[in-house]
């Protein structure tokens, strides 16, 4: 049994005692002690067993082993962002006790801290309050409800991909109807929690890809000998790459639900000059500890002065005057050194140092997820297509105005033809009569804060004078790449994760100053360079062809020296994020006169109607892909709470998403089996005789007795059937008219439904069959018959 009240105070100094032994890594960019080269996310309940002692539950158990047992699970939940003797905000805000500071927020803290627990030691099942009852006292079955219901709707518990979650989203939906706008990650966590509350829903995506700024491309088709026969391909990830500290982060939890290894990324990184020689680790070390102690004396600075005051003043500034005040960095070799920890720190805020903000630029600090740095093994799309399952997604829908009032919301959409994955630089702009309309109770806005910056979505009426205030104050940067494939891997050390180089030029200080060795995790030899800060930008406007040839030059310089030819790239690619029009970036920054609380105005609601999610929108975790994860979650719960218990419908009909019915009509104008007046459609990329599908059948009222119809407006009705129920169907003799009707109903048990009850029943159904058709290349007709190759 969970052991209630416990000695907070106790679990405080046991918690500081283990911080001063292994305190969490900071933001600042260091280059630490290597590693070991692979990772089990369960590290950190591993390491939590060893350090507390793992006592197998059971009924009874001793005081001592009870308190043992707390001490863990409060650890765990602290690791999750939980005080250890306090609630969340979020929790007052939901009443989960109904007096703070007592005996009845403690006792809650202990069930919630054990939930937490249970749920975080297999996060492959789906874990249910009838499993907790197990093993909490019935005294505090009131606060066992209270914590569970607030941990699951918000997230923390029973969140991801697992295939055993799958029963426990409803069958059926609610009347509420939400529209999200872009299939990031954001985006994507938000729709599977909203389809797990009984919502309906609707992904509308720009791209032709889901993802957005998480893009993994295939690169280096048929690589060595087997050209043609084995089909090898590397994957590399031209946009959001490192999982940024994996305990208590939600991508490590969905990589173990899928099974997906990750790779540590060491902290070793030999540096180069400009001429190519290695930079001795004496300069290394002392020009490191300079780089640390400036940014220490910028907080000495901030403390002096008062964050306020310094709100006009940049990072770069400051740290210029430092840098001459106590005349560090003097000579060349130390000054291009010290400019390359500058570049790395441009890298970590997708910002110039003269655009960050000397008052706010670091305040995510406390927040920041401990653990390694990793990469996923075949890239993070991975995560992506797992996301993408039973989620309805409209590919190619660029919003053009989102138009919001007291009764919903309306969409309009131009169809992008472009087909852009990435980095297009093509306007996607087209002519009027590709518009089309979406209606829905509540819309979910995850586009970047680069697209908000640059007016890309009207909103009518206006977003106001608040939150445009915090689109325009904060600062949306750019990281670019040049991802290149090659035949082998003449760097060599295959245990090098990165390894940088030093640029003549201040200026240019950014420009191929680090690369990432993706051997391990791409399937093939692959270096990405970076380019961060005001290289970053010049990056775009110059020719790929130019930008190979430079960094072509930079690793020659390296490697020629040791005897080592630098091949030409089997393939080699240029990201362009700045241009793109559907992220006009890359992630977000506290620029000059910005601060943390333009990241909570920007994730405020207008009007319970519209939503915003992304990395932009998270103070805690911005420019992060756990932070756009965790901000999809946060809103999910937001629209469900709000929505909760009452009806937001304001017509008298029952309020459905518009393309529904009209996706439903075209469906049905290509059917994939077809015989007498049943016509069928089915999901393409699934082939098992009970996997459902859709049917339509044309009759009359002569034909048929109002017992078998739900609803018996108009001629054509419809069901949902499987494909053995279909192929039944097709057998049955005579199979025309009144007969094949009464079969369906009497044999089969299906109850036929007019097309608007039916778009609301099988919303789900007939947007993600809809979906998987639009993304088949070949569809060959054979008679009655389809097939897709």
């Amino acid at each position: 049994m969970v052991g209630v009240p416990y000695n907070w105070t106790h679990v405080a100094r046991c918690y500081v005692r283990e911080q001063s032994i292994h305190a969490f890594p900071s933001k600042r960019p260091l280059r630490k002690k290597p590693l070991s080269r692979s990772y089990d996310e369960n590290l950190m309940d591993d390491y939590l067993d060893k350090q507390l002692g793992n006592t197998p539950r059971k009924r009874m158990r001793t005081k001592k082993e009870l308190e043992k047992e707390t001490e863990k699970e409060a650890m765990i939940a602290l690791s999750l962002g939980f005080p250890i003797d306090a609630l969340l905000e979020e929790e007052i805000k939901a009443n989960v006790v109904s007096e703070l500071h007592g005996k009845q927020q403690n006792d809650y803290i202990v069930v919630r801290n054990h939930i937490l627990s249970r749920w975080r030691s297999n996060v492959h099942a789906w874990l249910s309050k009838g499993e907790i009852k197990e093993t909490v006292s019935n005294e505090f079955n009131h606060l066992l409800h209270s914590a569970y219901d607030f941990l699951h709707f918000n997230g923390y518990i029973n969140f991801g991909v697992s295939p055993s979650f799958k029963p426990q989203i409803p069958e059926e939906t609610t009347e509420k109807s939400v529209i999200i706008i872009g299939a990031g990650l954001a985006g994507l966590a938000a729709a599977r929690q909203l389809l797990s509350f009984g919502f309906k829903v609707i992904v509308l995506e720009g791209r032709n890809r889901p993802g957005g700024r998480v893009y993994t491309q295939k690169m280096g088709l048929n690589l060595g000998h087997n050209q043609g026969q084995n089909g090898n391909y590397a994957m590399v990830d031209l946009g959001g790459s490192v999982i940024t500290g994996i305990h208590a982060n939600p991508l490590g939890v969905l990589a173990r639900q899928l099974s997906i290894p990750l790779h540590k990324i060491k902290d070793e990184c030999p540096l180069y000059n400009p001429e190519g020689k290695p930079v001795a680790k004496e300069t290394d070390s002392k020009i490191e500890f300079i780089f640390n102690r400036l940014l220490d004396k910028v907080t000495e600075f901030r403390q002096i002065m008062s964050r306020e005051s310094c709100t006009d003043i940049s990072l770069g500034l400051v740290l210029e005057k430092l840098q001459k005040l106590y005349a560090v960095a003097t000579n060349v070799e130390e000054k291009q050194l010290l400019d390359w920890h500058f570049a790395n720190l441009e890298y970590a805020n997708a910002g110039p140092l003269s655009e960050l903000s000397a008052a706010y630029w670091d305040q995510d600090d406390p927040y920041e997820m401990g653990g390694d740095h990793c990469f996923l093994a075949g890239g993070n799309s991975r995560l992506i297509e797992s996301l993408c399952e039973n989620v309805p997604i409209f590919y190619d829908k660029v919003v053009k105005t989102i138009k919001y009032n007291e009764t919903g919301v309306e969409i309009t959409v131009n169809n992008n033809n472009n087909n852009n994955n990435n980095n297009d630089d093509t306007d996607t702009d087209t002519d009027n009569s590709c518009n089309q309309v979406f209606n829905a109770d509540v819309c979910l806005c995850t586009v970047p804060l680069g697209v908000l910056k640059n007016g890309g979505i009207e909103f009518v009426p206006g977003l106001g004078e608040r939150k445009e205030g915090a689109i325009e104050r904060l600062g949306f940067g750019l990281l670019n790449k040049v991802a290149m494939v090659f035949g082998s891997v003449f760097w060599g050390d295959e245990d090098l994760d990165t390894f940088g180089c030093l640029n003549r030029e201040s200026g240019a200080r950014g420009e191929f100053f680090l690369f990432y060795s993706y051997r391990t995790v791409s399937g093939g030899p692959v270096l990405v360079a970076l380019v961060a800060g005001e290289a970053a930008k010049t990056f775009e406007s110059t020719r790929p062809e130019v930008l190979l040839h430079r960094v072509l030059d930079v690793l020659k310089g390296i490697y020629n020296p040791k005897g080592i030819e630098v091949p030409n790239p089997i393939q080699s690619m240029c990201t362009k994020w700045g241009t793109d029009p559907l992220s006009r970036g890359s992630y977000s920054h506290v620029r000059v006169h910005s601060s943390g609380s333009d990241y909570d105005i920007l994730a405020e609601n207008i009007q319970n109607r519209l939503f915003f999610a992304g990395e932009a929108t998270n103070r805690q975790h911005p420019a992060t892909m756990h932070g756009a994860y965790l901000s999809g979650l946060r809103e999910a719960s937001r629209i469900f709470q709000l929505t909760k218990g009452k009806s937001v419908i304001t017509q008298k009909s029952i309020r459905k998403i518009n393309c529904v019915s009209d996706t439903l009509t075209n469906l049905f104008k290509t059917p994939d089996l077809s015989f007498g007046s049943l016509y069928f459609v089915f999901d393409p990329s699934n082939e098992d005789d009970e996997s459902t599908g859709l049917m339509m059948v044309e009759v009359n009222k002569s034909q048929c007795q109002s017992q078998w119809l739900d609803e018996g407006r108009g001629v054509r009705l419809y069901a949902v059937v499987t494909r053995v129920q279909a192929r039944e169907m097709e057998a049955v003799v005579g199979g025309e008219g009144r007969r094949q009707v009464s079969y369906l109903y009497e044999k089969l048990g299906l109850k036929l439904m007019g097309m608007d009850r039916f778009a609301l029943v099988a919303n789900s159904l007939i947007l993600s069959i809809a979906t998987r058709r639009g993304r088949v290349r070949n569809r060959v007709v054979f008679g009655n018959r389809v097939s897709y190759t």
